[in-house]
């Protein structure tokens, strides 16, 4: 476990946007001593090191000079840097997914569970204060007993045809942050799912073998019912909600004045306080931060992560359940695609 008395080296491999600006975060945060990049684009790690006073390294060497590791590299090169640093007893925290695929992810999970080493997977929506709250409330009893959920997921812009074949497609790109936050928030698990799905935009989606539209429901473990709808062509802007329906009450998270959406009723007009959110980013920048607070604090006290490769193992079943459901159009229970 690394000494919490005395500052300690983090490293970040992957030095695009959401890399660059964990490694921004890092040197606002104490107890961080040096910070090393690595990239493959070694002018643009440089850049990067330039403004934060860090030092670079090429990506093979970066766990020979680091006490903790953030990946934000491809996602195809996540597992293997999480099992290498697993092995040398070096915490990692990576963006999701852990692997595109159930056995991989397995792997990774039992030499992260073998090694004992800390490992947080991006699931920054389970620091969202939204989110967070209504875990909170729920737990205390404030809505009676949950009967129903919906989520809504609407992205925009959507990606180029370069990105699809290696995103995972829609549910696995897109709606794995609400089932994480769907379990996270309620405590509960999927055991079923039926959805459709729809190539309702640019053609290349359909030709890939992805959709950029769909919708379903989930059965949780205690019978609430989730219903869900996600799209890639939200032209109103970056929508992501969640609604809660109790016994007694209704809880809604994303429900604000940036809120993409305009009521129609004919006498009533929400308040915009800003424009629309354009992308994710924008949303998720406080917890986007938050998490990676989280992470080193969690390295220097020696505790336990709050978003564990077993998470993103229970999610990613559920969208494999998903593809499966609706390439068979029949519903699908999960244990049908667990490895």
């Amino acid at each position: 476990m690394p000494d919490a008395t005395k500052n300690l080296t983090f490293g970040v491999v992957g030095i695009g946007r959401i890399g660059a600006d964990h490694a921004r975060t890092m040197r606002t945060v104490d107890g961080v001593g040096d910070i090393v990049l690595a990239d493959v684009d070694s002018a643009r790690a440089e850049a990067v090191a330039t403004e934060l006073g860090a030092r670079t390294v090429a990506p093979d060497k970066i766990l020979d000079e680091v006490e903790a590791l953030v990946v934000t590299t491809p996602t195809s090169q996540h597992a293997e840097y999480i099992i290498a640093a697993a092995e040398r007893h070096i915490p990692v925290f990576t963006e999701k997914p852990v692997a595109l695929d159930a056995v991989t992810t397995k792997q990774v999970d039992d030499v992260v569970a073998q090694t004992g080493t800390l490992v947080q997977v991006g699931f920054m929506r389970r620091f969202d204060g939204g989110y967070a709250n209504a875990k909170k409330r729920l737990g205390a009893g404030d809505i009676g007993e949950l009967r129903r959920v919906h989520i809504t997921m609407g992205d925009y812009p959507p990606p180029p045809a370069s990105y699809i074949p290696g995103s995972g497609f829609l549910y696995k790109d897109c709606l794995i942050h609400d089932i994480d936050v769907l379990r996270w928030v309620t405590g509960r698990e999927v055991v079923e799912v039926y959805t459709v799905g729809k190539n309702r935009g640019a053609s290349y989606f359909g030709e890939l073998g992805d959709i950029d539209e769909s919708g379903g429901v989930l059965t949780l473990d205690d019978d609430t019912i989730a219903t869900f709808q996600v799209s890639r062509y939200n032209g109103a802007g970056y929508d992501i909600r969640m609604e809660l329906f109790g016994t007694q009450e209704t809880l809604s998270v994303g429900f604000n004045t940036f809120m993409p959406v305009t009521s129609a009723e004919p006498d009533f007009v929400f308040q915009q306080a800003g424009a629309r959110f354009p992308n994710f980013y924008p949303r998720f920048t406080p917890a986007y931060k938050a998490e990676i607070h989280e992470f080193i604090a969690t390295v220097r006290s020696g505790g336990q992560s709050v978003a564990t490769v077993a998470d993103a193992l229970q999610a990613l079943y559920v969208c494999d359940a998903l593809d499966l459901s609706r390439h068979e159009n029949r519903p699908v229970r999960v244990d049908e695609v667990r490895v």
